[in-house]
């Protein structure tokens, strides 16, 4: 079984952010940047990758989006700011996964 990430993205401003799961981290932000599929994200232009994880299994990486998605605001820029304390774009670092 392949595995699964966990990931939150936001806007320019930084002043909405978007939690989603996926097996393949780059082929989803490609379609939040290109805007392909309509909804929340093409609406409030979230494009910006500020946070992933990678879990073992695609289980595994629900029940986590699950959690995250209950996670408040601060909670979620707590743990964006772990990571990424710039709030700086992620693409680049997952493009050179590929």
């Amino acid at each position: 079984m392949k595995g699964g990430y966990v990931y939150i993205i936001t806007n320019k401003n930084n002043t909405v952010l978007y939690t989603g799961v996926t097996s393949n981290l780059y082929a989803r932000i490609n379609q939040h940047r290109d805007g392909v599929n309509p909804g929340f994200t093409k609406r409030y232009n979230c494009k910006k990758l500020v946070y992933w994880e990678f879990l073992e299994t695609i289980t595994s990486a629900i029940h986590r989006e699950k959690r995250l998605k209950k996670y408040t605001r601060l909670m979620k820029e707590n743990l964006i700011n772990q990571m990424n304390p710039e709030w700086d774009d992620l693409y680049d670092s997952i493009e050179e996964m590929q």
